[in-house]
């Protein structure tokens, strides 16, 4: 193989360059490959033939790129058409005669960039380029894949974030606070916050996820009657949570596509809980801090990450192509994952829900499988603040 080429798509995450460093990584140590070419800005850079030398670059500079977020290369959300696929496939070709020679590219996102994957895959069919998969993304909604490298980092923030929240909160309990996290279609991030609760009682008192359906009066009674015990009411909510007819609770301010871009819900229900229950309410939005912050990486995600770009590196190099990295899960305690690798046409466009058997009866909370599934990947204990339980 002359030289392999990576791109990245769709939103980044705290470890999507360690994933980034295992491909070039594995690259490097096959001695198979004259060069490695990182496309600037994902399919936008492969379409303008706009390339970063990865194989020029220092093992200092690698490794100061295994371990900082956002994307080193770029990424996009280039939305494109059917004939852009076979531009791609022409770019690629061409660039062989030009002395570029990539006969391998793998492509690091999430539902999205697997389908441009598989359709870039199709397109180059005959050509000898093989195209491969690595998974990314902080919304864990990819299937045939335990989870998702930037899933824990993004899980970790969520519990993390909740557990100080809810220590300010008790501290001064004057106040109703949600919290919003990412997750427009699956709340697989607002659930790990459960991750925060030491015993029974503690926040979030309330989650509230796009898989049970939102509704206002239920909601209100719930946040009562926790205001009523007097300790301060923490709700933690996904972006895009929906009413029983499916309508968003916070419709979208403006679509584009298949991206749509969301109003603060929680700022709706804040304002809910102020006009109908005359209770002082506040949100926090921590947003895209939830998905970059490096002081909040689990070594078990970044170590993951790692591991999937090397082994689609790998599968490519050996001549395989139509597959994306995955995990599988042997067990939960000890936690093991082993390395396998999926037919990315199975992938493409399909989200995994957060599965409803995780949702408590009531709607407003997430069972305890959930936390022993999810515990292992936020890689470690939190920092748990002090709260006295109970006075002399």
């Amino acid at each position: 193989m002359s030289k392999l080429l990576i791109a990245h798509g769709g939103a980044p995450t705290a470890v999507i360059n360690a994933s980034l460093y295992g491909a070039v990584a594995e690259a490097k140590r096959s001695g198979r490959v004259s060069g490695i070419l990182g496309a600037a800005h994902g399919s936008s850079g492969l379409l303008a033939e706009q390339f970063y030398d990865l194989g020029a670059l220092t093992e200092t500079q690698l490794e100061t790129i295994r371990r900082s977020p956002a994307s080193a290369i770029g990424t996009s959300r280039t939305p494109l058409e059917e004939g852009d696929y076979e531009k791609m496939a022409r770019a690629l070709w061409d660039m062989q005669f030009k002395r570029r020679d990539p006969d391998g590219v793998l492509f690091t996102g999430g539902n999205g960039s697997m389908d441009t994957c598989a359709r870039l895959g199709r397109a180059c069919a005959g050509t000898g380029i093989l195209v491969g998969g690595i998974p990314k993304t902080i919304d864990n909604d990819i299937d045939l894949t335990d989870h998702a490298p930037g899933y824990g980092s993004a899980a970790r923030f969520a519990a993390q974030a909740m557990a100080e929240i809810a220590a300010d909160v008790a501290s001064l309990p004057i106040h109703v606070c949600i919290v919003e996290y990412m997750g427009r279609n699956a709340g697989w991030i607002t659930a790990a916050s459960i991750l925060a609760r030491q015993q029974a009682g503690d926040a979030p008192h309330l989650v509230l996820l796009p898989e049970a359906p939102f509704e206002e009066e239920a909601f209100l009674r719930r946040v009562q009657t926790i205001w009523q015990l007097g300790r301060g009411v923490v709700v933690a909510v996904s972006e895009g949570i929906r009413r029983v007819d499916g309508s968003p609770v916070a419709p979208p301010v403006f679509t584009a596509g298949r991206a749509a871009y969301y109003g603060a819900v929680s700022q709706h229900l804040c304002s809910l809980v102020i006009r109908k229950l005359g209770i002082k309410a506040r949100c926090e939005v921590p947003g895209i801090l939830g998905r970059c912050c490096e002081e909040m990486v689990s070594p078990l995600d970044r170590a993951e990450a790692e591991a999937m770009g090397a082994r689609a590196a790998r599968a490519v190099l050996a001549g395989q192509g139509g597959f994306m990295a995955a995990l599988k899960r042997v067990s939960d305690e000890p936690y093991r994952c082993e390395e396998i690798l999926v037919p990315v046409e199975q992938l493409s466009l399909r989200e995994r829900a957060f599965p409803k058997s995780w949702i408590t009866s009531s709607g407003f909370d997430v069972a305890e499988g959930f936390a022993r599934w999810c515990r292992p990947l936020i890689g470690g204990p939190l920092t748990r603040p002090f709260i006295w339980k109970e006075s002399l």
